[in-house]
């Protein structure tokens, strides 16, 4: 089954019929709707909708889409990222390419000093982090580690799989499931990457709560939201982050960390170091 299929699937697994006003009588074999009710709902043939989420059909119009998220009552990342699929076409993977952050923005990472800050590729890799990013999130790494591609801290990697960044964070399941959302979200537009998908074989047989996440099909655009840490030096903190999308193809990304009200004495003690 296709990526598309995969998702049509499991969001129709979650709407039940009486979501929709349909009235439903005996026993179901599926927890959701059966895909002739959301053929029905959507205006298209059950062999249309079965072919496209069988991955034997191509070309899906954009006002099929839109019908078929209509009738699964997508959010907005959803919808995106069920458009995102449809377009997409499966490609024999890439060898990996190292990227690297630029140097300038490199220079603006330490321009900003009393910002955690890092730079991190789409496979959620750091390319590069400030002083204080890499004590807030990673102090027990070395600094220089995202210099090296070979061995680069990679932020999903380190949540599900190094016990410090577990414990760093107070509602890990929470981050968790949007760290997991995001690298759906991202990795739509890199399906041909070798390396974000020997990432994800290796989260998924290392991590069972990772496969378990993934294999629901969470989907955020994470741009913006709260992280609630424990920091081993400085204690709990509450921190705002936002992610900037740099200008480019490679799927860089700025994430920035500011203290919110009650956090900032610890912040300020970190930086002090």
């Amino acid at each position: 089954m296709t990526p598309l299929g995969e998702f049509l699937r499991s969001r129709r697994a979650l709407v039940t019929p009486e979501q929709v006003g349909i009235s439903s009588f005996g026993a179901r074999r599926v927890p959701g709707l059966r895909r002739e009710e959301l053929a029905q709902l959507a205006g298209v043939s059950l062999t249309y909708y079965t072919r496209l989420e069988q991955g034997q059909a191509e070309h899906a119009s954009a006002s099929v889409i839109d019908a078929l998220a209509r009738a699964l009552e997508l959010d907005e990342d959803e919808r995106t990222h069920l458009h995102a699929l449809a377009v997409s076409r499966p490609r024999r993977p890439r060898p990996a390419r190292a990227l690297h952050a630029d140097p300038r923005t490199c220079r603006l990472l330490d321009a900003m000093a009393d910002v955690p800050a890092l730079v991190m590729g789409p496979r959620t890799e750091v390319l590069a982090w400030n002083a204080l990013g890499h004590a807030l999130l990673a102090g027990h790494v070395a600094f220089d580690a995202p210099r090296r591609p070979a061995s680069r801290p990679n932020l999903t990697r380190m949540l599900f799989l190094d016990p410090h960044t577990r414990e760093l964070h107070r509602d890990w399941a929470v981050e968790a499931r949007r760290s997991v959302a995001s690298l759906r979200f991202i990795a739509t537009g890199f399906q041909d990457d070798r390396e974000l998908a020997e990432l994800i074989g290796e989260l998924t047989l290392k991590s069972p709560e990772f496969a378990s996440l993934w294999g629901k099909h969470p989907v955020q655009r994470c741009t913006s939201g709260v992280k609630h840490l424990h920091h081993p030096l400085v204690g709990d903190l509450e921190l705002d982050f936002a992610v900037l999308h740099l200008p480019d193809t490679s799927g860089q990304r700025l994430l920035t960390h500011t203290a919110a009200p009650g956090s900032q004495a610890g912040l300020a003690l970190l930086r002090r170091g």
